[in-house]
């Protein structure tokens, strides 16, 4: 199962506060232990919302609202694409994980869509058309 592991920010990742070398050198040990457990597919920090965008969508409309973004606490600043057994796997990573702010921080786990899990909306030509972009994708 492929599962999104989000670093959620902080006031001090939004603010552009940059991670020590020590906390650089402890995630980089991490994030080799996650490639050399064949779980890592990918990861990389975000810089802050402030120079992030958003398009909002209405029917056709298409409108790009400037960042920064409130609620800090629901923003991300990082994150991994790992491939594990079940969440409970996942779960056991991140403990393991060192603190990725100089305080207090959260790390959200999400689950992937498969694309079985869209059975009845998928036809083989939908199925064909979604492999042939993860094939393409795969040879970057």
């Amino acid at each position: 199962m492929r599962v999104m592991v989000m670093v959620k920010a902080t006031k001090d990742s939004e603010a552009g506060v940059m991670p020590t070398t020590e906390l650089l050198e402890a995630m980089g040990k991490f994030n080799e232990e996650l490639v050399k457990a064949g779980i890592m597919l990918a990861g990389d920090g975000l810089k802050p919302s402030a120079q992030g965008k958003r398009v909002a969508f209405d029917g056709p409309n298409r409108s790009v609202i400037d960042g920064p973004f409130a609620e800090t606490r629901e923003l991300v600043a990082g994150f991994w694409l790992w491939e594990v057994r079940d969440v409970a796997e996942a779960i056991e990573w991140v403990k393991r994980c060192p603190n990725p702010m100089p305080g207090p921080s959260e790390i959200e786990i999400r689950p992937l869509y498969e694309m079985s899990d869209f059975a009845e909306a998928l036809t083989p030509e939908v199925a064909e058309l979604h492999d042939r972009t993860r094939e393409k994708t795969a040879l970057r």
